[in-house]
C-alpha cells in the first residue's frame, strides 16, 4: 500500500527539520520525550535503533540499552558517530537483531508506511519491541490538518489511525502493549493562544482514549517458535528373576 508523496524526499527532510525547530515543534518534541521516557526504563536488550528524518533529536536518552544507533535517510552535518544513512523501506540491518526499534514520525511521511512496518518487524528480534511515535488523526491536530493539508509539513502527514495501525501490527505478528497520547491543545502558531488552551491538556490526560495530537504505540514481536521435541523416555529394564517352569507332574500319560 503506497501513499502519495507530496514533496521530494530531500526537501521533505529539510522541511521536517525546519518545523521541529519552530515553537510548536519544540513543544511537540518535549511531550514526545516525556511519554517515551515513561516506557524506556522497562525495555531492555543490547541494540536500539531510532529511525527518523532529523538526527538532531534522539528520544532514547533514558534507555538502559547500551548500543544505540540513529538511522536517517541522508547524510547531514553534525551527525554523530552512532548515526547511519539508510532507507526506512530497506533497512541495512540484519534480521531478528534489534531489541528496540523507535519509529519517530517515520510512518507519517513515508511513501510506503506498510513496507516500513514490514521492515521493522523483520529486524526486531522475537520478544523485542517496536515503539511508534507519530501524529494522531483522531484529534484537534487531525481536524486542523484537514484545512491545511496543502501547506506542507507537518499538515501533509499520512492520517494513520490507531485502528489501522493495530490491524497492520497484527498482520506482522506484533502485539500492541500500550498506547499513549499527548498535546491536546490546538496547534496554533500564537503562543498566547496555546497557553490559553493549556487546560485541554489536563482534560486530555483524563480521557481514556488516544485523543491527543501525538500518539505513541508500544508493540512486542510475538513469533510462535518451534515446539521442542521431548526427549525419549528411557524404559527401565526389568530385573530378571528365575521363574519356575511348569511340570507335567500329576498329568495322565
Amino acid at each position: 500500500m503506497k501513499f502519495e508523496q507530496l514533496i521530494p524526499p530531500d526537501k521533505l527532510v529539510s522541511d521536517i527539520s525546519a518545523w521541529f525547530s519552530t515553537p510548536v515543534g519544540q513543544e511537540f518534541l518535549a511531550i514526545e520525550q516525556e511519554l517515551v521516557s515513561q516506557l524506556l526504563p522497562t525495555l531492555f536488550g543490547y541494540h536500539l535503533v531510532q529511525i527518523g528524518f532529523d538526527c538532531r533529536y534522539q528520544l532514547y536518552a533514558d534507555s538502559p540499552i547500551s548500543h544505540k544507533v540513529t538511522l536517517c535517510p541522508r547524510l547531514e552535518l553534525g551527525m554523530g558517530l552512532s548515526s547511519i544513512v539508510g532507507l526506512s523501506t530497506e533497512l541495512p540491518l540484519l534480521s531478528n537483531e534489534v531489541d528496540l526499534l523507535i519509529l519517530h514520525h517515520t510512518l507519517d511521511f513515508s511513501e510506503n508506511p506498510h513496507q516500513v512496518l514490514r521492515e521493522s518487524a523483520r529486524v526486531v528480534r522475537p520478544g523485542g519491541h517496536l515503539l511508534i511515535v507519530g501524529f494522531n488523526p483522531a484529534s484537534l491536530w487531525g481536524l486542523w490538518s484537514r484545512f491545511k493539508r496543502r501547506k506542507g509539513v507537518p499538515w501533509n502527514a499520512h492520517a494513520l489511525s490507531h485502528g489501522r495501525l493495530q490491524d497492520w501490527l497484527g498482520l506482522l505478528e506484533l502485539t500492541e502493549l500500550k498506547s499513549m497520547s499527548g498535546y491536546h491543545r490546538p496547534p496554533v502558531s500564537s503562543q498566547k493562544w496555546r497557553e490559553r488552551c493549556a487546560f485541554l491538556e489536563r482534560w486530555g490526560e483524563k480521557s481514556p482514549t488516544c485523543s491527543g495530537g501525538l500518539m505513541v504505540i508500544l508493540a512486542r514481536k510475538d513469533v510462535a517458535g518451534m515446539t521442542p521435541l521431548k526427549p525419549a523416555v528411557r524404559q527401565r529394564k526389568l530385573i530378571s528373576f528365575p521363574v519356575a517352569e511348569p511340570t507335567a507332574r500329576g498329568k495322565s500319560t
